[in-house]
């Protein structure tokens, strides 16, 4: 329980707006774009001097380098019906050519005994799984069947043990946590498995769609997305973090931001998650979310040469040294026995100066958190060391040292995205219609349980549709 907040009403500024959206991210920007395009008076208030929350950008010695972004999921070709992707843009009415993507070449999981390739192209993955299990040939078309049949955005799905459910068809826990590999790591709150919902969510996004990468990166995104919000009237202020979420009765009013102003509003969608939207309330509520225990360590290496230089063509690497595929919190700083290895230069086109490897190992915030300086700086060596082994394991013919390095640590991602406990994928608690015990306060984003970029805009989007624009929404 919390303690009662000072409202503090008394200094509003008569600032009233139909709805403030907390938080700059994917989420926050479609939601905000989608709120003007009708005409209601919306605030974007970000803490931050750039958009993009979990996946944004920054320079550093000449280099434009992304975070977050390995790559955009849920690919779809111009003109294709019914993807997630394209409905998006519809929403957003954005032109499919202005995002300018580009298909990754191939990507692979790679276990201790096998590995299973993957595109663009489901029938590769099929393929390959076939080949390599071919006595799981029935339980893996049922898979997809299964898949194909589930409605996984549906609001009213109650939380399921994918492992469970795809063990019933599929017999093989090699293939299993081979096919779980990619789905957990990019996008599951839970240890060790993920609700299915969010497994087919995963599922379709990487292995039916598949992965691109907008030419020039984040960076196209994000601009795109704030050309059109100011465009339509939409109102953004940065360096504006909300230090309280007012409600009276349940009910709420607006917010008041670090520097004591308080704005009002009858809607306020918040994305910056379920625990952290909670311990901003001035109201005491019986509710306590979980803080998600996932966050991660990365490391960008930039060389002279790239990957194709090489003879190497993966675009991205699931990889494992272990039997299972072991998705949770490590006991020690970073689990360096597992990694995503990502190769931004092996998308369709390659508009980076560098050679550039990204590796992605799973961290424990707690013990990053509790480091001293000097510390600090010795556990980073041993990340980078960690990774320079991995890329060597995997690719003994780049034989060459990075020009630059760059690591951060589940430290950086709190500090820059205030995310209890450093958490990337938010809370195990979701909120699925997005309501919560306040009236007229809607979760938007991971924690409203769409995932990826594509995902986190498409929650915003449907959240804003749902409780800010149709006809006697609450």
């Amino acid at each position: 329980m919390r303690e009662q907040k000072s409202q503090g009403l008394e200094h509003s500024m008569n600032n009233v707006y139909d709805t403030i959206i907390i938080g700059a991210g994917m989420s926050g920007l479609a939601a905000g774009i989608r709120l003007a395009m009708f005409d209601k008076k919306v605030l974007i208030l970000e803490k931050h001097t750039i958009a993009g929350g979990l996946n944004s950008f920054y320079a550093r010695k000449g280099r434009k380098l992304d975070v977050g972004l390995h790559a955009m999921t849920n690919f779809a070709k111009k003109g294709e019906r019914g993807k997630p992707l394209t409905k998006l843009l519809k929403q957003l009415r954005i032109p499919y050519g202005e995002l300018a993507l580009n298909e990754q070449q191939g990507s692979k999981i790679i276990f201790p005994d096998t590995e299973l390739s993957f595109s663009n192209d489901l029938n590769v993955f099929t393929d390959d799984v076939l080949e390599k299990f071919p006595e799981e040939k029935d339980g893996f078309m049922a898979l997809l069947e299964d898949i194909r049949n589930f409605n996984e955005v549906s609001l009213d799905n109650p939380y399921e043990s994918a492992k469970e459910r795809v063990a019933r068809m599929i017999g093989d826990e090699n293939l299993r946590e081979m096919i779980f590999c990619p789905l957990l790591i990019y996008g599951s709150a839970w240890e060790d498995d993920m609700d299915f919902s969010q497994f087919v969510i995963m599922f379709k996004s990487i292995f039916l769609e598949g992965f691109s990468r907008p030419e020039g990166g984040v960076r196209r995104v994000i601009s795109l997305l704030m050309k059109k919000y100011k465009a339509l009237g939409g109102e953004v202020r940065f360096r504006s973090g909300v230090n309280e979420i007012i409600s009276e009765n349940s009910v709420i009013k607006g917010v008041k931001l670090e520097n004591g102003e308080v704005i009002t509003a009858s809607k306020v969608l918040s994305s910056i998650g379920y625990p952290e939207t909670v311990s901003n309330l001035n109201e005491k509520i019986e509710l306590d979310p979980k803080v998600g225990k996932l966050s991660f360590t990365e490391t960008i290496l930039c060389y002279n040469k790239k990957p194709k230089d090489f003879g190497v063509e993966d675009t991205i690497v699931f990889y494992n040294e272990n039997q299972k595929y072991h998705y949770r919190r490590p006991s020690t700083l970073f689990d360096e026995k597992s990694a995503v290895v990502c190769l931004p230069n092996n998308f369709e086109i390659d508009d980076y100066e560098d050679g550039m490897i990204r590796l992605t190992f799973m961290a424990n915030f707690d013990l990053w958190n509790d480091l001293s300086p000097e510390e600090y700086d010795l556990e980073k060596e041993k990340v980078l060391t960690a990774s320079k082994d991995i890329v060597r394991k995997l690719y003994p013919q780049m034989d060459e040292e990075p020009n630059f390095v760059d690591i951060f640590t589940p430290t950086t991602i709190k500090k820059f995205t205030s995310h209890h406990g450093g958490t990337v994928y938010g809370s195990t608690d979701k909120s699925r219609d997005g309501r919560t015990p306040i009236k007229g306060l809607y979760i938007i984003g991971t924690d409203q349980g769409f995932l990826g970029i594509v995902g986190a805009m498409l929650s915003g989007i449907s959240m804003a549709n749902l409780h800010c624009l149709m006809e006697g929404s609450n």
